[in-house]
């Protein structure tokens, strides 16, 4: 597997960026490695919710976990206030950068990461294609 580092800066929204990262360079499959920064506010859509949920902050971000390309993505996010509570779901847009991110992403190889309707669940699910 290879590796990308890349930092994201004050006002970037965290989800668009990485999504249009993988677009811009046309990145088939990705996992998130390692994430450390901070967020001004977060949208997060919580388990079972059909909606996000616009959280003022501004947060440290905790952990950032998923699989990308640029045929879509799925994002986890555990993000701590200033008292150090904690809060977690599927990272929206609507998520700016309040400092920093600090993104290392792992490059899957010879396999493309796409999203197709599952009838079982409703729901985009990854599907694990070789890369064409």
């Amino acid at each position: 597997m290879n590796t990308i580092a890349l930092r994201l800066y004050p006002g970037q929204d965290l989800r668009k960026t990485l999504v249009n990262f993988c677009v811009d360079r046309q990145i088939d499959a990705a996992c998130i490695v390692t994430c450390v920064g901070s967020l001004k506010d977060a949208t997060i859509r919580f388990a079972d919710n059909p909606d996000g949920t616009l959280l003022q902050g501004p947060f440290e971000i905790v952990s950032l976990v998923g699989t990308l390309s640029r045929h879509g993505c799925h994002l986890h996010i555990s993000i701590s206030d200033k008292d150090g509570q904690m809060l977690g779901g599927h990272l929206q847009q609507g998520s700016p950068i309040y400092t920093t991110a600090e993104i290392i992403l792992g490059l899957v190889q010879g396999i493309a990461f796409k999203r197709k309707h599952d009838p079982k669940t409703g729901y985009k699910e990854l599907s694990i294609e070789p890369k064409a």
